[in-house]
């Protein structure tokens, strides 16, 4: 069999047009979707880029792996220790390690392992095409590479391929001259001006005023990502700059499908389409980015045609983007491995059952440090660090009634918060109790994260923007008419201002 995956970075489900988008973003994707099934709720249980892609071919939380950050101790590996035999286990337990023992091929597109320096994420490949730009190359630089590994390679039997696209993640910076095709069409109903406004009052990075993260300068190199979304305007700009980079991709993925029905092979390949993270367009005041243990940013679309598989369904269970390594290993009947915290959801692809799991835990450090429940229609979020957004400790949302996550239910149904925490302690057990019994340390790396100084891109020692840039910011939200946000950001980190100076 061959197994093609297409990894579209910063992919929100709700951007497609098979998960219900009111625009045509994404055509190819949909009729790939009409010829497999659609997982409702698939979450990357670490986001975004660096924590998420390494959960997912370890087949491991990031809490095992240690790698939950962007920058520090936490976007390292964690030391495995004596019992490191030869390789480690990212090569031996790892997802690209077990097809290969399988006797698949396997190769990969993508420049990911010297954007992040994480060279585990390539063990268990034996091809790897760098694009050579760290993730700001777009398509027309990835797409020349995928059609000649198309060419060479797609006839033949038993490949597994990665291939990365950028175009959704910011910049958005899809060519000068793709022309929008949503300059039409209206922006999602629930960004209304009363949203637009609420969200300029809003202080953090990437907010409305400081889109580059802690200014409003935008970049000319980048004229369809603007500095700022302060004007319905340029909430338009931000909108239709995200959907283009996925109508761009959707355009390439068009000319894969050509190749491989070319090669007579398309109805034999296994297709799976998902993404590391989502993106935030609005929630919770911010834009381009994917900052947040949430929906918006932990919630990745997942479509999967499978040769003979069920066709034209959606699963509604809740699944981990590292699931799909057990799941991978029942459909080619390899082994599973017990350092993996995934499940297998093999018979929700060949038969059509609709299972999955009852719950997902998710995180984010590397802008907030957040650790996140999901069950039922709710999203119960605990933070540990705001990442100067005065995020309250306790939130929960009705996602059935306010996907947009803009009704903060915790003051109205305290049961249901102490039910969250209690899920989220569960959840921490468990994995502790793994981690005394398998790791060689029992160290949450979220506590790292803010022992360090805080997450990478809200840090105050060597990440960003640091004790100066946050001076910095505080005047600059003061003379964006934000003063009274920096006076409580100032309260607030009084005190690391005072420890981290020393």
């Amino acid at each position: 069999m061959r197994i093609l995956y297409i990894d579209i970075d910063s992919q929100r489900p709700d951007h497609l047009g098979c998960y219900g988008y009111h625009r045509n973003t994404s055509p190819t994707i949909d009729q790939i979707a009409g010829e497999g099934i659609i997982f409702d709720r698939c979450y990357t249980p670490d986001a975004p880029c660096l924590p998420s892609r390494t959960a997912f071919y370890s087949g491991r939380f990031g809490i095992h792996t240690g790698v939950v950050g962007h920058g520090g101790t936490a976007a390292q590996p964690k030391i495995q220790g004596p019992n490191r035999k030869f390789r480690d286990n990212f090569d031996d337990f790892g997802l690209a390690r077990q097809l290969q023992i399988n006797g698949y091929h396997t190769a990969m597109i993508s420049p990911f392992g010297q954007r992040h320096a994480a060279w585990h994420f390539y063990a268990g490949f034996n091809e790897i095409h760098n694009t050579g730009q760290g993730g700001m190359e777009s398509a027309e630089v990835v797409q020349p590479v995928v059609d000649k590994w198309m060419a060479d390679n797609a006839s033949k039997d038993n490949w597994y391929l990665h291939i990365n696209y950028w175009d959704p993640h910011t910049p958005y910076r899809t060519p000068a001259d793709y022309e929008n095709p949503f300059k039409d069409d209206p922006l999602p109903d629930w960004l209304t001006d009363e949203v637009i406004e609420k969200n300029n009052k809003r202080v953090g990075p990437h907010g409305a005023h400081e889109i580059d993260m802690y200014t409003g300068n935008g970049d000319h190199r980048f004229p369809k990502h603007p500095g700022k979304a302060t004007t319905p305007s340029q909430v338009r700009d931000v909108i239709d700059g995200y959907d283009m980079g996925v109508r761009y991709v959707d355009d390439q993925i068009a000319k894969i499908v050509a190749d491989l029905k070319a090669a007579g092979v398309y109805d034999d390949t296994m297709i799976v389409i998902s993404a590391d993270h989502g993106e935030n367009l609005g929630e919770w005041g911010l834009y381009g980015e994917h900052g947040t243990a949430d929906d918006p940013t932990c919630r990745v679309p997942l479509i999967i045609k499978y040769p003979g598989g069920a066709k034209g369904i959606h699963n509604s269970k809740f699944h981990y983007n590292l699931d799909l390594a057990p799941t991978l290993m029942d459909l080619i009947g390899g082994e599973k491995r017990a350092i993996w915290d995934g499940e297998s959801y093999d018979e929700a692809i060949t038969e059509g059952k609709d299972i999955g799991r009852d719950e997902v835990t998710i995180s984010q450090c590397c802008h907030v440090c957040q650790r996140s429940v999901r069950w039922d229609n709710w999203l119960y979020t605990r933070t540990y660090h705001d990442g100067f957004h005065l995020f309250p400790q306790e939130m929960l949302f009705d996602l059935e009634s306010d996907p947009h996550e803009q009704h903060n239910l915790a003051t109205v149904h305290p049961a249901l918060c102490r039910e969250g925490q209690w899920r989220l302690s569960r959840w921490h057990d468990a994995q502790m109790q793994k981690m005394a019994l398998t790791g060689n340390d029992v160290v949450d790396p979220l506590w790292t994260v803010i022992r360090e100084g805080g997450p990478f891109h809200a840090s105050l020692t060597a990440g960003q923007p640091g004790i100066e840039g946050f001076n910095r910011y505080m005047q600059y939200l003061e003379d964006t008419d934000r003063k009274e946000g920096a006076d409580a950001l100032r309260e607030k980190y009084a005190v690391q201002l005072e420890h981290f100076a020393k």
